[in-house]
């Protein structure tokens, strides 16, 4: 117990550590320009209380837990730093460790076990998408008047036309459907010969917007058009999703400027997109302010999940990376900046899981939450704006039935609750169970990045006894999981294994299809997109009910 309290000793000095100096004191607005003034325009967006906010959810791609200027990062961050300093930052708040099982929860409010994307993330070439009969938020907020623009990565499966983002709530999409491709040219290779294009504006290719532009700009354009052209006097929803600052890892050449002594090529690389990144917010923020909407709108910025080392991500001093469930894969960079806050400035340290931003939001713009709609997810505003206990307790991280089996796991080591073998993870309180195989496990410190190639000398490791399945963690005082207390606290370990068990029997079967050969770009004029027509569906059952029908009448005549 000593260990632990020296642990969290450490947690609240290393918290201490991470204030950081507001651009206000040197008279800079984000991105360290000089601050905009509130202009004529700006009234326009300055509702009356209780009016319908404005709504800008911003989502980072693959964004390290340190990668933020208030968090220690040696990258500049000035626009979002000012904006979390200004705001609330969230300093408890969970995501999902992959791109696509974090954007479906954001977009559902439910869980990957009550959607059925629970295993890896939707590949290019499955013939699958978010479940047609899940609502989505842009659905709801429509439903209330509110204008709905996505930009950016969609990532939840196109493999027929009512998975695309305008048939799932959203009134314009102008982005990508696939998890990655090149910056400029938009081009992606899911195998060898298995290549299309991947730039859509609604629902059709968008080759007249091809200009080479650098994407993380390019969106930033888009949404810059979007709110010039929009009426602030009507809300707006804009899901801002950037491809930046996933692999591969590109950049303009201007904002390696800062970087050059970076001498890990991949981390310097990461550095410049990021450094776009984050002007490309403070542009959005500037549009915003011109265009009339600031005064009454919410900002929400977000990481979809840890960062990834070997692609220059940093997620120190927090354990683990990017697809793992160990807090460097999950727990996220996030913050909102509103002038409708009531506790500017402060941080929350309440329990917050990306789930919660569907009721949040639909409750924000005066929407109803159907009553048959089973969410995983809280309204959370009261806990953010206000300061208030947070009404979530726990967070199911994940139960993944068909990811690889730790061989040693069993019903014996799960105390004939819970399978071990079974990869999942669970958060109550300040508790934190994994089971199975959780992902790599190493702690990445900065010295890691010193050198010109990865160097995996600089990692901690921790060998745990052979034939490990299960760990314990007191996340409050242990939030780098050092210290595993499985052993220490088996009636803890019991409990929360029961919380798993109870979770499990709400799950639905798991949607992971085998590929589809017709998804080729080659069959589609080179572009990625649906290849699953409705038609050929019914040609082939009418086909087969035909067939039916005439094995039947030769039965007929046969026991005749």
């Amino acid at each position: 117990m000593v260990a632990v309290g020296v642990l969290a000793g450490l947690s609240v000095l290393s918290l201490l550590t991470y204030g950081y100096l507001s651009w206000d004191s040197l008279g800079l607005g984000p991105g360290g320009t000089e601050a905009t003034r509130t202009g004529p325009g700006e009234e326009l967006g300055a509702g009356a209380p209780g009016s319908q906010p404005h709504i800008v959810f911003i989502l980072a791609d693959d964004q390290g837990f340190r990668d933020v200027g208030y968090h220690g990062s040696e990258i500049r961050t000035p626009t979002l730093d000012k904006l979390a300093a200004e705001g609330v930052k969230l300093e408890n708040y969970y995501v999902q460790p992959m791109c696509t099982p974090s954007r479906s929860q954001f977009i559902t409010g439910k869980y990957q076990i009550h959607t059925g994307l629970q295993h890896s993330i939707i590949r290019p070439t499955q013939p699958n998408c978010l479940p047609l009969d899940n609502v989505t938020l842009p659905q709801k907020l429509k439903e209330v008047g509110y204008s709905t623009h996505m930009v950016g990565k969609w990532h939840l499966g196109f493999y027929r036309r009512e998975c695309m983002p305008t048939q799932r709530g959203f009134d314009t999409f102008f982005g990508s459907l696939l998890g990655s491709g090149d910056y400029y040219t938009h081009f992606k290779c899911d195998s060898p010969g298995i290549c299309g294009y991947d730039l859509y504006e609604n629902d059709n290719a968008a080759w007249d917007h091809d200009n080479g532009i650098y994407s993380t700009q390019m969106y930033t354009q888009k949404v810059q058009q979007i709110l010039a052209s929009h009426n602030p006097r009507k809300p707006i929803f804009l899901y801002i999703a950037y491809q930046a600052v996933h692999s591969p890892l590109q950049a303009p050449g201007k904002y390696f400027e800062h970087y050059r002594s970076i001498n890990n090529i991949n981390r310097r690389r990461y550095a410049a997109m990021l450094a776009c990144l984050d002007e490309a917010v403070n542009n959005v923020t500037i549009a915003l302010k011109k265009y009339g909407y600031y005064g009454n709108s919410i900002i929400i910025y977000s990481s979809d999940n840890g960062g990834q080392p070997m692609a220059g991500g940093s997620n120190w001093p927090l354990r683990g990376s990017k697809g793992t469930y160990w807090e460097g894969g999950i727990r996220a960079v996030g913050f909102v900046h509103s002038p409708l806050l009531k506790n500017k400035g402060s941080v929350c340290k309440e329990l917050v899981h990306i789930t919660d931003w569907f009721p949040t939001l639909i409750t924000l713009a005066e929407g109803q939450i159907d009553e048959d709609i089973q969410l995983d997810g809280y309204d959370i505003w009261e806990t953010i704006s206000e300061g208030r206990r947070s009404p979530r307790v726990d967070i199911l991280h994940n139960i993944d039935p068909i990811y690889t089996k730790a061989k040693n796991g069993s019903w014996e080591a799960g105390y004939g609750i819970w399978n071990t073998a079974i990869q999942s993870a669970i958060r109550v309180n300040h508790w934190k169970l994994l089971t199975g195989n959780p992902g790599y496990s190493d702690w990445v410190p900065p010295q890691a990045f010193s050198n010109a190639g990865p160097n995996r000398w600089h990692n901690e490791r921790v060998s745990w006894s052979a034939g490990k399945t299960v760990w314990l963690f007191n996340i409050t005082a242990d939030p780098y999981e050092r210290v595993d207390l499985s052993a220490r606290y088996p009636d803890v370990v019991k409990q929360l294994l029961r919380r798993l068990s109870q979770f499990n029997k709400t799950a639905v079967p798991v949607r992971y299809p085998p590929k589809d050969p017709r998804s080729n770009p080659k069959l589609n004029g080179g572009v990625w997109g649906p290849w699953f027509k409705e038609d050929e569906k019914k040609k082939k059952s009418d086909k087969s009910k035909g067939a039916n029908k005439q094995k039947k009448n030769k039965n007929k005549k046969k026991a005749n």
